[in-house]
């Protein structure tokens, strides 16, 4: 088997293993060969095996025993949830953003530091500047950021990741039916600036309730 050469070692590796468990080389249920013999095969660094074997850990294809090996569990490529996000329709992510941005907020208004109050802060009033200066892509990406941060503040990892990859998308969806224009910007600035506070007095309740009340003028 060809050594690999120059960039993306991991990648390349993990494709090289795909490949193999695609055709039969691995079998489901074999057990990789150890490190050291993954090297030599593929021609690269104990960090670039390591590395290959957690993408295909997440995507489903490898199972790691500590202390026992690497184990073919799957030919199925499971799609990462942002991969996922990226090729859905936007109705549908609307609606997990839906879901999640009542809880966010509520956690937020319960776990936020000053630092990160400050940095909501920050976000809330470039967002409101640039929606009366009509800067449209800079708009938008200051509300996204505004999400962000208050995500960032929710105190639940998991949650913020997953409202965080959903956010992200949101921007397919000001670029298409905003066409370049802040005017719904402006008219929100009242409710995200509601909803600023209410994080800001830890007063989780209504801070959900504001946030619902923000997505539901977007859908």
């Amino acid at each position: 088997m060809t050594q690999i050469q120059k960039k993306s070692l991991a990648q390349e590796v993990s494709e090289r293993l795909t490949e193999g468990i695609l055709n039969d080389m691995y079998a489901i249920g074999d057990q990789l060969p150890i490190e050291p013999e993954l090297m030599k095969i593929y021609g690269v660094g104990r960090s670039s095996i390591r590395e290959a074997i957690k993408i295909l850990s997440i995507k489903g294809m490898l199972s790691v025993q500590q202390g026992v090996g690497t184990f073919v569990v799957s030919k199925n490529i499971q799609e990462s949830l942002e991969a996922q996000m990226s090729n859905a329709e936007i109705e549908e992510v609307e609606e997990v953003r839906s879901l999640l941005e009542a809880k966010v907020a509520a956690r937020a208004a319960l776990n936020r530091t000053e630092e990160e109050l400050k940095t909501i802060k920050e976000y809330l009033e470039l967002r409101n500047r640039f929606a009366e200066e009509k800067l449209a892509s800079e708009c938008y990406q200051a509300d996204i950021n505004f999400h962000f941060a208050i995500a960032e503040a929710c105190g639940n990892k998991l949650l913020k990741e997953i409202y965080k990859i959903a956010s992200r998308q949101v921007l397919r969806v000001f670029e298409i039916s905003h066409n370049n224009n802040t005017d719904a910007f402006r008219v929100s600035q009242k409710l995200h600036t509601d909803l600023y506070n209410h994080i800001k007095n830890r007063d989780a309740e209504n801070a959900a309730i504001t946030a619902q009340k923000i997505i539901n003028k977007l859908l």
